[in-house]
């Protein structure tokens, strides 16, 4: 998965299968915002997954 860039942010992707959390690393002009933690389910976060998270931090 590589990194999604939205609205002057951009979104990078960590996750760990066992423990079936992920976390969305926030980055703005390459400085280190917020890590985001979300829960997903299966081998990998789905991109709608992901983008519900995107969505909900730029709400």
């Amino acid at each position: 998965m590589g990194a999604i860039q939205r609205d002057g942010y951009t979104f990078d992707v960590e996750y760990s299968v066992v423990l079936q959390r992920a976390a969305l690393h926030v980055y703005q002009d390459g400085t280190f915002i917020k890590e985001v933690p979300f829960a997903f389910s299966g081998q990998a976060p789905t991109q709608d997954d992901i983008d519900k998270s995107i969505e909900a931090f730029l709400s």
